[in-house]
């Protein structure tokens, strides 16, 4: 298994645009094979900064995300609306182990 923490932070102006994109993504890339969880958290003291937390299956699944037309959509559509460029970072998950574990 394989987690990406990508941590983004959003022009204020483009806050809500940006959650509007993140959702759609959210409910496409939860439907593909080899996820696992993919969720959008926003921080509570600033609000322009976002969270997304991706788990998938392995490398390979988590590669076919970054080809799919919704993050392809999304990743274009955001891509002006980001106060600074996104940071993503790769995690390999020490426990739970077992993929029967890990809830949607």
């Amino acid at each position: 298994m394989i987690v990406t923490v990508v941590n983004i932070f959003v022009k204020p102006e483009n806050i809500d645009q940006f959650i509007d994109a993140t959702i759609e993504n959210h409910q496409y890339s939860i439907k593909e094979k080899g996820n696992l969880r993919f969720d959008v958290l926003q921080h509570r003291d600033d609000p322009s900064a976002f969270t997304l937390y991706e788990a998938y299956e392995s490398g390979e699944t988590a590669a076919a995300h970054k080809k799919t037309a919704h993050y392809l959509k999304w990743r274009d559509a955001v891509e002006p609306w980001m106060a600074k460029p996104r940071e993503g970072f790769a995690h390999s998950v020490v426990a739970p182990e077992e993929k029967s574990a890990w809830k949607r």
